[in-house]
């Protein structure tokens, strides 16, 4: 049986690596093993790249560096599968890009399991209802940038429900790559 493979996304700047500690958190919670991500990301250049780190539960086994483009995300399929799961960032995303051809016409999806919206197919997502920032609960991934922001008192956790989604005045996209991406002209249809 071959080894399940997990993958950290890290976000690197003019040499400078982004929550590193979010990550080594991260991949300890995955696999019970304290690797220490610094002594294995040496960005190789100043351009933004995306770091890809891949390990199993015993060790690192590859570190690759991608120029980084943001793809612009306006619209949205409502996705609605109760059997999804992916509580751990698996370098296996079958699961998550069969949804992802649901989307047809749309830049993205948003995943709805049980009633309740968990993340998109990249990212976790976030709604600003009734003047706060409120992040599902029930994400599939907790994802590095929204640990930070719930640490830091900036979201709060709560269940999402679809008319919530709706009567949301913007929301926003958060990963390792797009920080807390605010969108304000957006678009989503069931």
């Amino acid at each position: 049986m071959e080894e399940i493979k997990y993958f950290e996304t890290i976000k690197c700047d003019d040499y400078e690596i982004f929550n590193l500690d979010y990550h080594n958190k991260r991949v300890a919670n995955t696999i019970g093993l304290n690797l220490n991500l610094q002594e294995y990301v040496y960005p190789i250049s100043p351009e933004l790249l995306r770091c890809k780190v891949i390990y199993d539960k015993n060790e690192i086994l590859d570190v690759s560096y991608f120029p980084y483009n943001k793809r612009e995300i306006k619209s949205f399929k409502l996705v609605f599968d109760d059997e999804i799961t992916y509580s751990r960032k698996y370098l296996d995303r079958n699961s998550l890009d069969k949804l992802f051809e649901k989307r047809a016409e749309f830049d993205e999806i948003i995943i709805i399991k049980n009633k309740i919206i968990t993340d998109t197919s990249i990212a976790n997502i976030a709604i600003f209802y009734e003047n706060m920032w409120i992040t599902s609960k029930n994400c599939l991934l907790a994802g590095t940038t929204r640990n930070r922001l719930i640490e830091e008192k900036k979201l709060i956790e709560k269940d999402i429900s679809v008319s919530m989604l709706k009567k949301a005045s913007k929301i926003a996209l958060m990963n390792a790559m797009i920080g807390f991406d605010i969108k304000e002209d957006y678009s989503f249809s069931e």
